[in-house]
């Protein structure tokens, strides 16, 4: 069933595994949902050569207004959103693949602001964040006390940066970062994104309260493994309410975006499409 708006042109920026996943379902089923793919942009152009057709090659993000987009989808490098994200917003609703973009406060500050004086959403992709609207509503309803995700998988799953890209594990299985998700996104700016979700679905604890982990787990070789453990505050018999998921991803060796996660953010992209433009930032 086409969406109520007829079409939605969407903008697709960064053409990596996600991008191109994306892509293709815009191509084949996006007409049939009312929506129409209008450019494509990556940094190294050539990328897009013999599979994007050219009328579709954006070569300037500068340029994207040309393209009249209602959604621009970033699945890039959280760079894209702190050099461009606000200047996007002048556009068009921003979908947010790298969400750890916003542990930098100036970045969700200056977003906020175009979102603000352009009318435009900032929508951010769940990713791999399981039970993201029930932790949302939890933290609305003053419950959430406590939050922590923990992401482990091989290590040639990680792009990391800074003091992290110069850990090595001593063992099978090692930590290397526990601490709050806001220290740990700009050294893992590709491997934080799930945290960083959760971060904003808990805006009560946010960047510097929620918790995140990641482990180096030689292990698994084909496999991503997040665990999401909250808690709130105690009750009338002192015990508190707690909830622990353990989501298993199958991902291709040393890929950073696991299978599901793929199809769960074709969804959000579709989801997003159907909410109004409504200025501020929204888990989607």
């Amino acid at each position: 069933m086409a969406l109520d708006r007829v079409p939605r042109k969407v903008g697709i920026v960064g053409y990596g595994r996600l991008g191109q996943s994306l892509v293709s379902h815009l191509l084949t089923q996006g007409p049939e949902l009312g929506l129409e793919l209008v450019f494509v942009w990556n940094r190294d152009a050539g990328r897009m050569a013999g599979s994007v057709p050219p009328s579709l090659q954006l070569q300037n993000l500068a340029a994207l207004g040309e393209r009249h987009p209602d959604l621009v989808v970033e699945v890039a490098h959280p760079k894209i959103i702190q050099e461009s994200g606000a200047e996007i917003l002048r556009y068009a609703n921003l979908l947010v693949g790298s969400p750890s973009a916003l542990a930098d406060q100036a970045t969700e500050r200056q977003l906020l602001e175009a979102s603000h004086h352009w009318g435009h959403a900032v929508f951010v992709a769940r990713g791999a964040l399981w039970g993201a609207e029930d932790i949302s509503r939890l933290d609305e309803a003053g419950g959430l006390q406590s939050l922590r995700v923990s992401m482990a998988t091989h290590p040639d799953g990680f792009r990391l940066e800074g003091p992290l890209a110069t850990m090595r594990s001593t063992g099978p299985r090692a930590v290397l970062y526990e601490g709050p998700v806001r220290g740990l996104c700009p050294d893992a700016p590709r491997n934080s994104n799930t945290m960083a979700a959760a971060a904003l679905a808990a805006p009560s604890l946010g960047f510097d309260r929620v918790i995140g982990v990641l482990v180096a787990d030689f292990s698994l070789k084909n496999m991503h493994v997040v665990d999401v453990e909250l808690s709130g505050p105690p009750g009338p018999t002192g015990r508190s309410f707690t909830v622990h998921t353990h989501r298993e991803n199958p991902a291709e060796p040393g890929a950073v975006t696991g299978s599901a996660t793929v199809t769960t953010f074709w969804r959000s992209l579709v989801g997003c499409c159907q909410l109004p433009s409504k200025p501020g930032i929204h888990l989607c």
